[in-house]
């Protein structure tokens, strides 16, 4: 591992401070990605901010109705909140979905934001990768491509955005909230990450030196008809193939409204507003998700290794729906599709 200053921010103008005094620093939190990205030569920071001490360990209630997540909460004490599991139950599924119990215990809900792709050509610094080394080239389009995007994709990055926690987080229409030299600000989830375009090497609409500090909840949390379906190599402890955040508000057996994103296929998790349009005042059947699922995968483009992802993803929105519509989610313990 390369040799690298270590500094312990006391409070959020502290952090961005030390930030702002290097560029080339990181924060730490739970470490869960930083660290293999160090171990793996692909990150070189020249110092690590540790912000464990940063008072951002709070899950509140906000007036209107809605929740803020400060960004330090672990995964684990996120997904068993009572107010999360009450009022957004796809949010607490989608985070039992990802990795392993001991890494959901030291895993931040800033960090689980920032992570970066788990694309094996990024990690590997003897092949080229645009991500790692802006021109160098892609690897991935002419290689390996079985977990690579469908959607979004260019001709400099087809890789994929990992979390599960961040499809439930787009579906939900979150709010991030960030503190930088200028001040705080507010990102809506949707711009919060990027598409690769020609600069894949930048993941996120963060500015240089800006730290986040909370998550913000809506009112709405789908937390009647909702289900995180996630479809990978084997039934754990790996990241999705295609994974699905759904929310449906019914009335009778009409959809009043209808939110869902995917993860595994894209940059960032994918949302598609004419697809959510198409359930709106229709029926809650089969033939309205199918509908819904051809809009949402009208520009997907598969590569050499990927191309079933496209039908996968098709029948993984028709069986998300479904199950949101039935009020049935898909169990995290069991792992057996309903």
């Amino acid at each position: 591992m390369i040799g690298f200053q270590y500094a312990r921010a006391g409070d959020v103008t502290d952090a961005v401070r030390l930030m702002a005094g290097d560029p080339r620093a990181k924060f730490v939190a739970g470490g869960t990605n930083l660290i293999d990205l160090m171990k793996m030569d692909v990150e070189r920071p020249s110092m690590v901010i540790d912000i464990n001490r940063l008072p951002l360990k709070e899950v509140e209630e906000v007036p209107g109705g809605g929740l803020r997540i400060g960004a330090l909460v672990r995964n684990t004490d996120l997904a068993y909140n009572a107010l999360v599991e009450e009022r957004y139950p796809v949010l607490a599924s989608a985070l039992l979905a990802g990795a392993t119990q001991q890494l959901r215990n030291m895993a931040s809900t800033g960090g689980n934001l920032l992570q970066r792709t788990r694309c094996h050509y990024f990690y590997d610094t003897a092949t080229p990768c645009n991500k790692r080394e802006p021109g160098s080239g892609c690897s991935a389009i002419g290689g390996q491509n079985r977990m690579h995007a469908i959607l979004g994709a260019s001709d400099a990055c087809i890789a994929v955005h990992p979390s599960d926690m961040c499809v439930a987080m787009a579906m939900l229409e979150a709010m991030v909230r960030v503190t930088g030299a200028s001040g705080e600000r507010a990102i809506p989830f949707a711009e919060f990450h990027r598409l690769p375009g020609e600069t894949p090497e930048r993941d996120t609409n963060l500015s240089a030196g800006e730290i986040i500090t909370a998550v913000e909840l809506p009112p709405r949390g789908f937390a009647t008809n909702y289900t995180y379906l996630k479809i990978r190599d084997r039934l754990s402890y790996a990241f999705a193939l295609v994974s699905v955040a759904a929310g449906l508000e019914l009335e009778g057996g009409t959809i009043k409204e209808g939110h869902f994103a995917l993860g595994g296929i894209a940059h960032k998790p994918w949302r598609d507003p004419q697809a959510e349009a198409a359930l709106r005042g229709q029926p809650a059947n089969a033939k309205t998700f199918a509908l819904a699922a051809d809009i949402f995968l009208r520009d997907a483009e598969g590569y050499e290794h990927n191309a079933f992802k496209i039908d996968l993803a098709r029948r993984c929105i028709m069986r998300a729906l479904s199950q949101a519509a039935a009020g049935t989610p898909q169990s995290q313990s069991s792992k057996k599709i309903v």
